[in-house]
This record gives structure tokens, sequence and C-alpha cells, in this order.
């Protein structure tokens, strides 16, 4: 059964508690990431068949296979993948932006904003197949302008990729797909192979091994996040139907055990009748298990004496997703600061988002929306500046920076400035 707690009478330790992994992963990690570095290719078939239980014969999955995939799939399936990349496709180009330049005359200061030459994506397999991810990492990469996308997803204990993860690769035109998983993918494209090549930026979620992987290589190549478990906070008001707000929250329960299912509610008569929903709920749903463990140790209901103090609760959690089931969500929208994803209204689901909407849904968790951000193109671009200077601008400054310079006692800094003012004069 879940948690029901007042907030005010509850401490706030028990309010903002949050599930974590206390597993440390890190030595096996570090094994991992040692081994591919030195042994390459053999290291990625070796691991595959004592992690995934696969016998492979070659890493890469042939264009023909990525392409037979799709062909074999229903067309109603396919239709959908293409519909839910349009839509991908136009909201993150929006955010596409190009550099600019300042001149005045004598002086030009500018920016570029440039592609990063090689994106790895990695797609999760395991309990489940997730082509949505595919499109939702691929399509910003590709609007970024990124020269190659390759991706890594761990095979099903055939020695095959999941084919609805290859259609998905088909329509977002990745460039090459690898069928390896886990950590010792992501130290192939941190390190490159003689198959796999070396990636300036790896995004995706995992497992915990795979985002302890992504943390110890993250000082030589770019990474968007560590991922940790789904988490999901609904703010509901006493007109929410509970049968909503309940298959809601399994939503997110349901991706593993230690998944976050949170309601915020100023009903404690919809506190009651949600908790009894969910009972009801998980009776029937395949996943009860992991959804079931997910609940009765992660989830928690919260009793908020206004939508306003709902907000600020929210806003200390930072959570993945953030579902606003009132009539009136826009005139509370300003005053949401920390969240991944936010739903709105009555008739947003969040899995609106994971498969459909255009928003992204690789979001940052355990609370660090309050510091980053969604993934996006600016994931797959990097910016440089430029400076430029005519003789007599310089001049006009020189004394200038060698004042500042040796302000901090650095002498040579100063000269490089004084000397061409000299050689100018």
């Amino acid at each position: 059964m879940i948690k029901i707690m007042e907030y005010g009478v509850v401490s706030d330790d028990r309010i903002f508690e949050r599930s974590s992994s206390s597993k440390d992963v890190s030595g096996v990690v570090s094994a991992i990431l040692k081994d591919v570095r030195e042994k390459g290719d053999r290291a990625l078939v070796d691991y595959t068949l004592k992690l995934d239980g696969a016998a492979i014969d070659s890493i890469e999955v042939p264009a023909s296979e990525i392409r037979a995939a799709a062909e074999s799939m229903d067309a109603a399936f396919i239709k959908v993948l293409e519909k839910a990349a349009e839509n991908i496709r136009r909201y993150h180009s929006m955010q596409k932006r190009d550099g600019f330049e300042i001149k005045d005359g004598r002086t030009v200061l500018g920016q570029k904003v440039v592609p990063v030459a090689v994106a790895g994506i990695y797609v999760p397999g395991g309990t489940a197949a997730y082509p949505s991810t595919v499109l939702m990492d691929t399509i910003p990469a590709k609007i970024a302008g990124v020269g190659q996308v390759v991706m890594v997803t761990p095979p099903g204990k055939d020695g095959k990729v999941s084919q609805a993860v290859l259609a998905a690769a088909y329509v977002a035109k990745v460039d090459r797909v690898f069928r390896i998983g886990g950590a010792q993918a992501i130290a192939a494209l941190a390190y490159g192979t003689e198959t796999v090549p070396r990636a300036d930026r790896i995004v995706g979620p995992g497992n915990i091994y795979v985002a302890e992987a992504k943390r110890e290589v993250s000082s030589f190549v770019g990474i968007d996040m560590i991922a940790g478990p789904s988490e999901i906070l609904i703010i509901a008001d006493g007109k929410s139907d509970p049968r909503v707000v309940a298959a809601d929250m399994l939503s997110q329960a349901e991706h593993d055990k230690n998944a976050s299912a949170v309601l915020v509610t100023t009903s404690s008569d919809l506190a009651a009748k949600v908790a009894s929903e969910l009972e009801k709920q998980l009776a029937v749903l395949p996943r009860e298990e992991i959804a079931r463990a997910s609940i009765e140790t992660n989830g928690k209901i919260i009793i908020a004496t206004s939508i306003d103090q709902a907000i600020e609760i929210s806003n200390r959690i930072a959570p993945e997703h953030l579902e606003v089931c009132v009539d009136n969500p826009f005139d509370y929208l300003g005053r949401i600061t920390n969240a991944g994803s936010v739903f709105l209204g009555r008739n947003c689901p969040e899995a609106l988002g994971d498969y459909l909407a255009g928003p992204n849904h690789t979001l940052p968790t355990s609370g660090t929306a309050r510091f980053s951000s969604p993934l996006s193109v600016d994931d797959f671009v990097k910016k440089y500046q430029y400076t430029y200077y005519t003789e007599d601008a310089l001049s006009e400054v020189a004394d200038d920076i060698a004042f500042f310079a040796r302000r901090e006692g650095l002498e040579a800094h100063a000269r490089s400035a004084l000397v061409r003012k000299e050689i100018a004069e």
C-alpha cells in the first residue's frame, strides 16, 4: 500500500526522501572500461557473451538488416513512428540557433555554433525495448548537423537487436548501429575500437552500470546526464479522477523497482481514492511485480493545503516529470522552477511526452532538474568564440591590458600587449 502523509505534519525527511541504489559498481565498471580500451572489439564480443548471453559474429548491424526490420513492421507501427518523428523534429527545430558577431569598425567579436562530429546514442534493452528513445536521442542530433550518429543497444540472447528498435533507427536515419550494451558499449563509444568509432558526445539512459560508465568517461567525452530511476510527480486538486491519477502514477512505476511516483493533492478524499485505485490497477498490470515494488517502496501521496503549496513541494523535489492536473494550469506555470518536463491540464498524461507530443523524454532525474535540462539540440553542438582587433584598436587598450596583467603578477601577459604597441609607434 502506498504511503499517505500530510505536509507540515510528517517530517521533511520523509516527504523529500528519494530512492537511490546503494550498490557500488564502480570497480566492475572500471575493469570493463579498461578491458575495452586495451582489447577493443575482442572485449566487446567477450562481454556480450558473458553479460548478455549472446554469441555475436559481428558487432555492427548491417544496413540491410536495419532496412529489413523496418520493412517487416506492420504499417500502423511505422505510421506512428513517422508521426512521432515529425512531432519531435518540429519541436526540436525551434531549438537550433546560430552564432553571433559584433562589429564596431576596428574590432570583431563573435561566437560560432558547430555540431560535434560523432554522437553516440545509447538505447537500453533488457526488460523492454525503447524505439521511442531512438527517435528522441537521434533526431535532435540530426537537426544539430552532427556528422555521424551511431547507436549502441544490447542484443537478445539470440544475438539480434529488437526489430522495433531497428525500425526506429531506420526512421530516424541513424548512420550506424552496434549490437552491444552495458558499460562495455559506453567504453566503445568513449575510446573507439576497431569497429566502433570514438564519439564526441554520448547520450541516452541506461542501468546503473551504464550510468557509472558515463560518469567515469565524462572527463574526456561529453555526456548528457547521469540518469537515475524514473520519476513522476502529479499535482492534483479534488476534481481529478482517481482512476486517471493512479494510471499516470503507474506509468512510471512500471519502469523499474526504484522508480518514484508521487501525488501531491489538496484533497484527502482524492488521496484515499487514489490509494485504493492503485491497488485495483496493480492487480491487473502485466508488470505488477515491478510496479508494486516501486509504489510500496518509493511511492507516496502528500496532502497539501493549496495548489501553491503543492508547487512549492514540487519545486523542492524537482521531479523528472510533473503533471499539473487542474482546470487552469497556465495560472501556475510561471511558478514552476524545477522540473524536467511539465504536463499541463487534465488531458496530458506523461505517456504523451514519452512517445508522441514532440518535447524530449530524456530528462534530468534525481533532483538534477534544479540545474540541468532535457536533452536538446544544444547537447550536440559546441561553441567557440573569436576576436579580431586592428592595430590602432589594440594600441588604445594595451596599457589597460598590461595594468590588469601586472595586478595578477603576470608580466609576460603585460609585455605581449605592450610590445605590439611599441612596434606600432
